[in-house]
């Protein structure tokens, strides 16, 4: 049986079991189901409006993602589409008291993906000091963890989020997690020990420096690529009324240095590190979120400059509330207005020899408007245009892209 039939059987068994309990499953509450709470970026994988009943051992939510496009890049259209982003499913239970699992199966592209993004347990000893293992969501940047489709305004991930740090990166691993309080003060930390990344960092058919490929491992759930594990920490400070920052790093040897025991190459390493912030204004009329992330790639000697040793990007969304108030029906409907910046430079290194700057580099605007009937359901309008460079920085192509996208938990 493939992996993808097998996902679909489980999937069913869940859906008969609920079924067969229809008689005792009510729903939660409509205001939690409507609204997210204001937590850390930490909180995000259990921060979801789960559908819970004390007589099921097992809550159960998800979210889809679906949208039109039409893309167009120096005048040359590539016609309209429908897209069926992702469908996510996720479960969670409290095995016993202060002991916690957590999955996340996710469909991409109608099922042309289908992966297991996260499936841990936690051990809760105290709030400053929990164990987590499994497959969990490497806190790198803010983005990685907090990436449900229904939280944002914009139908794309961030370039930096997506094409840098390759969200949504998930590892195998186990390590330390909590949170300290003193008044309005959150202090929070994440160190984790997980598989690496793997070759395809530089060996991959974009024919450059990837982090996005390097994630795309099917062995890494069971296995390192190197034989090394690679760390993975933050540090995140949150006030209650001003808002978060995190400070977020992981590091580790990517490349297979060694065979049945004989060395075969040199180590090399990949760093990412990324600096994430978030608040609001006006009694939170006004959201301000970005992500700062810097990578850094130990390259062979023999390869050419289009592989560059260092990367760079960073996003900032910019969200106000115009109106809330009833609309069709909808008593706490949401009008909603946006802005996204983004870059992202996938090579900064020098020409050899010389101190000429290589480009290949992308920035991006992104301008949304949006409806929200509830807060866990966003119809999105955006208008996305690029301008991107080769690596010999040429003249830059543009690109625009109209977007009509419905996200929502369920």
């Amino acid at each position: 049986m493939s992996k993808y039939k097998f996902i679909l059987c489980i999937n069913f068994i869940l859906f008969i079991r609920i079924l067969s309990a229809q008689d005792t499953l009510r729903p939660v509450s409509r205001e939690h189901r409507d609204s997210i709470k204001r937590g850390m970026n930490m909180d995000a994988i259990y921060n979801r409006p789960f559908l819970r009943n004390k007589s099921f051992p097992v809550a159960i939510g998800g979210y889809i993602e679906t949208n039109t496009e039409y893309a167009s890049t120096n005048g040359v259209d590539d016609g309209f589409h429908f897209q069926f982003r992702r469908m996510t499913m996720f479960m969670s239970s409290t095995i016993a008291s202060r002991i916690k699992f957590l999955s996340e199966i996710e469909y991409e592209n109608g099922t042309q993906e289908i992966s297991l993004e996260t499936a841990l347990m936690d051990l809760e000893f105290t709030p400053g000091l929990n164990l987590r293992g499994g497959i969990l969501l490497n806190p790198i940047g803010g983005f990685n963890q907090n990436h449900d489709g229904p939280r944002w305004e914009f139908v794309d991930r961030p370039l930096v989020s997506t094409e840098i740090i390759p969200s949504t990166l998930s590892s195998t691993g186990m390590g330390f997690y909590g949170k300290f309080y003193s008044r309005q003060w959150i202090l929070g930390y994440e160190a984790y020990v997980t598989n690496g990344l793997s070759d395809a960092l530089i060996l991959n058919e974009e024919d450059r420096t990837s982090f996005h490929e390097a994630k795309e491992n099917p062995n890494k759930f069971f296995r390192s690529n190197s034989g090394l594990p690679m760390i993975n920490g933050k540090l995140a400070l949150r006030h209650r009324a001003l808002g978060e920052i995190g400070i977020s790093m992981l590091t580790g040897v990517y490349n297979q240095w060694k065979t049945a025991g004989t060395v075969v190459d040199s180590k090399r390493s990949a760093t990412l590190a990324a600096i994430d912030f978030n608040t609001s204004l006006w009694n939170g009329k006004i959201n301000i979120t970005g992500e700062w992330v810097k990578g850094f790639v130990q390259l062979p000697d023999n390869y050419i400059q289009r592989y560059g040793s260092q990367q760079t990007g960073f996003f900032c969304d910019v969200v106000a509330s115009v109106f809330q108030g009833q609309i069709f029906g909808w008593p706490q409907a949401r009008i909603m207005t946006g802005l996204r910046l983004d870059f992202a430079d996938y090579n900064q290194d020098s020409e050899k020899g010389t101190d000429r700057k290589l480009f290949d580099d992308v920035w991006g605007i992104t301008p949304a408007l949006s409806f929200r009937p509830s807060g866990s359901t966003v119809l999105r309008l955006n208008y996305k245009y690029l301008r991107t460079r080769d690596i010999l920085g040429n003249t830059p192509s543009k690109t625009g892209v109209i977007q009509l996208g419905l996200s929502s938990y369920f």
